[in-house]
């Protein structure tokens, strides 16, 4: 394998094939360029920060899990989206490339995985995206700024209502990427989002590729200011979870 800061130019393996997302959510041929290689470096990078490998399974588990967001307006018509938990980019560098006129955080406390992040930028030639080391609630400068916070596979939904509802400015939408429905989990979300100022709305079932099973996106509106003592100290809201308090 080799990695994005090697002598080696990786290349767009055209065992990625994008075709399908193109047509689906209206991907020009920059878009697809981009998308395409940024699967191969997945795909061929040593040191990306994840354990999906196979090519379809990139396409599948990584831009197009990621790309299923456009299928909501909360993220289609965001000027501004923060990423938390940003891992190996995703769902933040697709949605970044399908959305240029939109501006895109990264947020990611590995500073590993930020190197990474910034390198896969600068390779792309994303010019819209920009990666901060740090954890949500430490990130002051995001606060009361964003249309959309993203956040796929970081925490529990009351853990990550907590991360994203200082960030929302008054009418943005926390969307949480999940798998199999949890009434105990969605529940302690509600309750997170209730002394958040969110609203919770019915879990949304999408079908990112052909028998994808079990992916819902989980949405909640800012539909009030949330209280000045949030966000809680670093770690406090996974040690201390509002929803199970």
């Amino acid at each position: 394998m080799i990695s994005v800061t090697s002598d080696k130019f990786i290349r767009p393996p055209e065992f990625v094939p994008l075709d399908g997302l193109a047509e689906r959510f209206g991907l020009d041929a920059e878009a697809v360029s981009r998308l395409r290689l940024f699967g191969s470096v997945l795909v061929q990078d040593e040191f990306a920060p994840t354990t999906v490998r196979a090519p379809v399974r990139v396409r599948d588990d990584h831009l197009a899990d990621a790309l299923v967001g456009l299928e909501l307006p909360e993220i289609q018509g965001a000027a501004t989206i923060a990423d938390l938990g940003a891992g190996a980019g995703v769902p933040g560098i697709p949605l970044a490339v399908a959305l240029p006129g939109a501006r895109v955080t990264l947020v990611e406390g590995n500073s590993r995985k930020c190197e990474f992040i910034a390198r896969v930028i600068e390779l792309l030639g994303i010019t819209n995206a920009t990666v901060v080391h740090g954890r949500a609630e430490t990130w002051k400068d995001g606060i009361g700024g964003c249309d959309a916070v993203t956040a796929r596979a970081l925490a529990p939904l009351d853990v990550v209502a907590e991360y994203a509802a200082p960030l929302l400015r008054t009418g943005g939408a926390l969307v949480a990427w999940r798998g199999k429905r949890e009434p105990a989990v969605e529940a302690e979300g509600a309750r997170a989002a209730e002394l958040l100022g969110l609203d919770v709305r019915e879990p949304i079932r999408v079908s990112p590729y052909h028998r994808a099973e079990n992916r819902y996106l989980h949405v909640m509106v800012k539909v009030r200011e949330t209280p000045a003592r949030f966000p809680r100290r670093d770690g406090v809201a996974r040690k201390r979870p509002l929803g199970r308090g």
